[in-house]
């Protein structure tokens, strides 16, 4: 056999591999978006209500991010996740939330150089509008990316829990016999002249 057919085989053992390993990717990263929309929701809302309500900023978006985080991870523990294993609830929550401190600060980060570095040059910088944007858009959209990542890889881990109910069992392809040609009727006997 040459190299090259060698090798082209090699793909295609691992495609079905590889297709399992990107669908169950999928199927985290929708769950992990569903979960994050909700928490992004009551982010938005609480941050919005406490900013009317005459909160400083950097102050309305940490409380609104601490109680949005706890919904999160509610969702992301019993759905998202829910397949990989939760041996120490009590060392996922308080990684989860050091992830989460570390997502906070960029999305503050995100906040703190539009509202207080751009905006001390340009007062449209310190408006809701360009807190929302800054704070809730680019600032959750960049601590969303590190969040996935840390909770999969450090909160919620790679071992995958098996499933209790058994796989049926695989069984070889039984071969049926070789169908045997139908035979040839014996030949009719000769019918003899009479003389």
């Amino acid at each position: 056999m040459t190299r090259a057919g060698t090798l082209g085989s090699v793909p295609a053992a691992f495609l079905p591999a590889l297709r399992a390993r990107f669908g169950a990717l999928v199927r985290e990263l929708s769950k992990f978006g569903t979960v994050g929309g909700i928490a992004f929701a009551i982010d938005f809302a609480i941050f919005n209500v406490l900013l009317h309500q005459g909160f400083e900023s950097l102050l309305a978006k940490t409380i609104s991010t601490v109680l949005a985080t706890t919904v999160a991870f509610a969702g992301n523990r019993y759905w998202t996740w829910r397949h990989r294993e939760h041996t120490n609830m009590a060392r996922q929550y308080t990684v989860f939330f050091l992830l989460n401190a570390v997502g906070l600060g960029i999305g503050l980060t995100c906040l703190a150089i539009s509202h207080y570095g751009l905006g001390a040059i340009w007062p449209e910088f310190q408006t809701p509008l360009a807190d929302n944007i800054s704070g809730q858009f680019v600032g959750t959209a960049m601590g969303t990316l590190f969040r996935f990542w840390s909770y999969r890889r450090f909160v919620f881990g790679d071992t995958v829990v098996p499933d209790p109910t058994p796989a049926p069992p695989v069984t070889a392809p039984t071969r049926e016999p070789a169908a045997t040609p139908p035979s040839a009727p014996p030949p009719a006997p000769r019918a003899v002249p009479r003389m």
